[in-house]
C-alpha cells in the first residue's frame, strides 16, 4: 500500500496522523522533494523522507505538530550556525548524522473533524446537521433509541423534543463527552436531568436550554445558536497549551528524540537511553562508561 493510500484509510478511519512532505533537499540528502511521510500518534513513520536519524526529528516535530494541530516547517540542517534565524511557523534543528546536505520538511496535521452526536429528527436536529459542517463539524445524526456516544465524541446534542432522550444523555456522560446539550425549555430541562439516576456532578455538566442566548425562535437559529457554543468550547480548548512530547538527549551524538516505543532505546542498568538511529544505540552499547555523563 502506498502513502497516500495509507493515508487515505487513516482518514476514512477518522486516524488522526501528520503527513511530512519533503519540500526542498540540498545535496547530498538521501531525501527528495515529495518524498511523503507518515506519523503517526505512537510516533509511527510510513513512508520515507530522509535516513533514520532525520526521522528521528520527523517524529519529534510530528508528534508536537499533532498535538498542537498546527503546520509547521521543519528544517534539518547539519549545523545550526549556517543555518540562519528562525522564522514563524519553522523551526530549525541540527542533525549531526546528515552528510552535508539539509533537508525543509512541510509537517500537516490530519485531525479528523470532532463528531459531534445529534440524536432526534426534529428540524432543529436537521438545522444542526446542515449548518455543523461548514464549521467544521462531523455531524451525525440518531434516533434516542439508537444513539452510541463514543468517548472520543466532541458532543452530543439531544434535539428529540422526548423522545429516547435520558439513556443518550446517560451514556455521554458516563463516557465524558466534552459538551453534552439538551434543548428543552428551562423547566422541563431540569425535569429531566432530575430523572436521570446519575450524581449531581454529572448532570449538572448537561447544557440545558443549549446553546448560546441569543434570541432564538426558529429552528434554524436555535441550531446556530448550539453551534455557536460548541464553538466557544472548542476554542477554549485549543487555546490551552498543547502538552509536548517527552524528550531525552542521544548521549552519543547529543540529537533529541522523542521518547516514544517508536524510537530506538536500551535498557542499561536499570536506566533507558534513547537514540537517533541504530549506529548510536551500537557505539554506546559497545563502550557506555564513554557516553554515561551525556546520559
Amino acid at each position: 500500500m502506498s502513502v497516500l493510500e495509507t493515508a487515505a484509510e487513516l482518514t476514512r478511519g477518522r486516524v488522526p496522523f501528520v503527513q511530512a512532505t519533503v519540500v526542498r533537499a540540498q545535496r547530498p540528502t538521501s531525501a527528495h522533494a515529495g518524498d511523503t511521510a507518515l506519523v503517526r500518534a505512537d510516533g509511527a513513520i510510513d513512508g520515507f523522507v530522509g535516513g533514520t536519524c532525520a526521522e528521528a526529528s520527523v517524529r519529534e516535530y510530528g508528534l508536537r505538530v499533532l498535538g498542537a494541530g498546527e503546520p509547521l516547517l521543519l528544517r534539518i540542517v547539519p549545523d545550526l550556525a549556517d543555518a540562519g534565524p528562525d522564522v514563524e511557523g519553522a523551526v530549525t534543528v541540527a542533525n549531526p548524522c546528515l552528510s552535508g546536505g539539509s533537508v525543509e520538511i512541510f509537517l500537516e496535521p490530519k485531525v479528523p473533524a470532532p463528531r459531534v452526536l445529534v440524536v432526534g429528527e426534529t428540524p432543529i436536529a436537521v438545522a444542526l446537521a446542515e449548518l455543523g459542517a461548514p464549521l467544521g463539524f462531523a455531524v451525525e445524526r440518531a434516533s434516542g433509541e439508537s444513539a452510541a456516544p463514543r468517548a472520543d465524541d466532541a458532543a452530543l446534542v439531544v434535539a428529540s423534543h422526548g423522545r429516547g432522550e435520558e439513556p443518550a444523555l446517560v451514556a455521554a456522560l458516563r463516557l465524558s463527552v466534552p459538551y453534552v446539550g439538551l434543548i428543552a425549555s428551562r423547566k422541563r430541562g431540569t425535569a429531566v436531568l432530575a430523572s436521570l439516576d446519575l450524581p449531581d456532578e454529572l448532570t449538572a455538566r448537561v447544557h440545558t436550554p443549549a446553546g448560546l442566548d441569543i434570541g432564538a425562535r426558529t429552528a434554524a437559529e436555535i441550531a446556530l445558536s448550539v453551534l455557536a457554543e460548541l464553538v466557544a468550547v472548542r476554542r477554549a480548548v485549543r487555546a490551552e497549551p498543547a502538552p509536548e512530547p517527552a524528550t531525552a538527549i542521544d548521549p552519543v551524538c547529543g540529537m533529541s528524540v522523542a521518547m516514544v516505543p517508536s524510537s530506538l532505546s536500551a535498557e542499561v542498568d536499570g536506566t533507558t537511553v534513547w537514540f537517533c538511529a541504530a549506529g548510536c544505540r551500537k557505539a554506546y552499547l559497545a563502550d557506555p562508561a564513554r557516553y554515561a555523563a551525556a546520559s
